[in-house]
């Protein structure tokens, strides 16, 4: 109780203002720059609720980037199971992909199904439900009756291999923000992308 009231006083004279200026870079390096703002809201409002259960004002910083990684990544699954309404020709997304580039995602879009189907069954079914379906670990946990740990182990085992056989199928080209830019099939051994 002490130590709440101490950090309580403690962010009375830290301005909210010098708390942005430390996490605005944190959170513009993982959202759209037009979203910054939504997300940094979301995480002084956690930030604000929770202050009272803080228990270490030693560990103010660390609780602080947790709480925004957690908002950030509300906010990606929000965005995924709530698209946005198409963008208005002033205001193009942030990481817009043009005309070549979407159709070199699209094509390789049509892979990941057949090699999803071809991953062995507990990263198959964690795949599906974790990227396909854009359940959180903890739903698809929940559905598949394991831990939380166990199903982020293996979505990133799924994941792993699933770039293994796109490596195997393709060469494939990324820009400076990993989005696909163009890919070239190896004859020889690519059969699920024709």
């Amino acid at each position: 109780m002490l130590c709440a009231r101490l950090l309580r006083m403690t962010m009375a004279a830290v301005p909210w203002s010098e708390l942005a200026v430390r996490l605005r870079p944190f959170i513009a390096r993982r959202v759209p720059t037009a979203e910054v703002d939504d997300v940094m809201q979301d995480v002084f409002v956690r930030v604000q609720r929770g202050l009272a259960g803080l228990r270490d004002d030693e560990r103010f910083t660390s609780w602080l980037f947790t709480i925004a990684r957690s908002s950030i990544a509300e906010h990606a699954r929000t965005r995924a199971r709530h698209p946005l309404g198409q963008a208005t020709d002033d205001e193009a997304p942030a990481g817009e992909l043009d005309a070549d580039d979407r159709a070199a995602a699209g094509a390789l879009a049509g892979c990941v199904t057949t090699f999803v189907a071809a991953l062995p069954s507990p990263y198959r079914e964690a795949v599906t439900l974790v990227e396909l379906e854009g359940l959180t670990h903890r739903e698809a946990a929940d559905r598949v009756g394991t831990s939380r740990s166990g199903m982020k182990s293996r979505v990133q085992r799924g994941r792993e291999r699933l770039r293994r056989m796109f490596e195997q199928c393709c060469e494939i080209e990324l820009d400076a923000r990993g989005k696909v830019t163009e890919f070239t099939p190896r004859a020889e051994r690519c059969t699920g992308c024709e």
